[in-house]
């Protein structure tokens, strides 16, 4: 069993581990939703960089498409006006050849014509040849660019397979790391469970004395709340009172008890403490109240209430020592201060205080009027929309009565003694009290 606590406004009882445990793991799925979504977002941005990279891998690609392109037909032009010339050169040759063989004999000229056949023959060999070339040479340039392509593909898949790799290895620590505290955190939840369960009475001694010192803390944050230490002689913690200028006014001594029954020990044993502390008020918190005494009050000099009355009484308490002290200490050097006190209030800087103060009220005075006048508004036709309403479901009322019977449909909008407040149709008077 959990250790039950109960609402002080709805008496309604909860487990303090089970609201612990859910409010842990609602933060913690918290947490891995924003993770999740960070990671999702960091993936997008990845994905638009790689499409960029990609685009800009395209457009170099085509780049050096063009410019390959561009240097084949530089070459085959260049190697056609060679060709070309080579041609004139050679038909050059063949023309003079000719004129020789004419001036020959005919035998001369028909061997002259076989080897120019032969030369010719040469020369589209050499053409085929050239432009069997150029294909291969073409040829293996789209190659070298669909290597390099595939190249290139490939490494931006494998950069892209290892970003994934590292994002999911880190997804998975992060999920570990996630599952780990949520682990720890539900066997510390089993932890306390388990040590609440155990209860003894020096336990529960000891919770009342640490929940007792933090609503001293809470309550007073201006005051010093000092523990008192196990086995130390004393009570269990001490206030140093401080007022709003952080002066020390006095000191109270706190003992706390969690027993079935009192023990008139308890007041001597608090009234030594608190000689021996030089403390001002000593407060015995119990849960067990004397027989004589049935909420909280004063015996033998130590107030004596239980731990719902302690903290509304350390509140008298506090401020009785702290006007006292402020008597104390405005009893000295009366005389010089009573003349600073007039030097003060006769002087421009308090003038311009007060002015700066009054300026201020009558700012606040006027904004709470418009405040007002404008509710004022709101209220007269709320208060016209509900009387329409009324009268409306009045009408129908009295129809449906009229046809079906009194006693065959119930159709009040409020109980018997709200609609006794409401005033009538015919009344002029306000619906609500302002």
């Amino acid at each position: 069993m959990g250790t039950s606590i109960t609402c002080p406004n709805c008496k309604h009882q909860f487990v303090m581990e089970d609201a612990f445990a859910a409010d842990i793991e609602k933060e913690m799925r918290g947490k891995l939703e924003s993770e999740w979504r960070k990671r999702m977002d960091v993936l997008q941005t990845e994905k638009q960089q790689l499409a960029q990279q990609r685009q800009l891998i395209e457009q170099q690609r085509q780049a050096q498409e063009e410019e390959l392109n561009k240097r084949l037909l530089l070459e085959k032009e260049k190697m056609q006006e060679s060709l070309a010339a080579h041609i004139r050169r050679q038909m050059a040759a063949d023309f003079e050849n000719q004129l020789r063989m004419l001036q020959q004999t005919n035998q001369e000229q028909e061997e002259r014509l076989k080897t120019a056949r032969q030369q010719e023959l040469e020369f589209l060999r050499k053409e085929q040849e050239l432009r069997n070339r150029e294909e291969e040479l073409e040829i293996a340039m789209q190659k070298k660019i669909l290597e390099a392509r595939n190249q290139l593909t490939e490494v931006i898949r494998k950069e892209e397979a290892e970003r994934s790799q590292l994002r999911e290895t880190e997804f998975q620590l992060r999920m570990r790391e996630m599952e780990k505290q949520l682990e720890d955190q539900r066997r510390l939840a089993e932890e306390m469970k388990r040590r609440a369960e155990q209860g003894s009475t020096q336990l529960q001694g000891e919770i009342q004395e640490l929940a007792l010192e933090e609503m001293l803390k809470q309550a007073f944050p201006f005051d010093t709340v000092t523990e008192v230490g196990k086995g130390v002689k004393g009570a269990d913690c001490i206030q140093t009172i401080r007022n709003q200028f952080g002066q020390e006014c006095g000191k109270i001594i706190y003992e706390s008890k969690r027993t079935k029954d009192f023990s008139r020990d308890w007041v001597e044993k608090l009234k030594a403490d608190m000689r021996s502390q030089g403390a001002d008020v000593a407060i015995l918190v119990t849960q067990a109240m004397p027989k004589d005494m049935d909420r909280f009050g004063e015996r033998d000099g130590i107030w004596i209430c239980s731990f719902a009355e302690v903290k509304a009484l350390a509140l008298v308490l506090r401020d009785g020592v702290i006007k006292i002290a402020g008597a104390l200490k405005s009893q000295e050097n009366k005389g010089d201060k009573m003349h600073m006190l007039y030097n003060y209030l006769t002087s421009s800087e308090f003038a311009e205080q007060w002015k700066a103060i009054r300026e201020g009220f009558l700012a606040m005075k006027l904004s709470i009027q418009k405040e007002r006048e404008a509710m004022e508004k709101l209220w007269k036709a709320r208060e016209k929309q509900l009387e329409k309403v009324l009268l409306n479901a009045a009408h129908i009322k009295g129809s449906v009565e009229g046809i079906a019977g009194n006693d065959s449909v119930d159709l009040k909008l409020l109980e018997d003694t709200a609609e006794a407040l409401l005033p009538g149709p015919s009344d002029s008077g306000p619906l609500f009290d302002k």
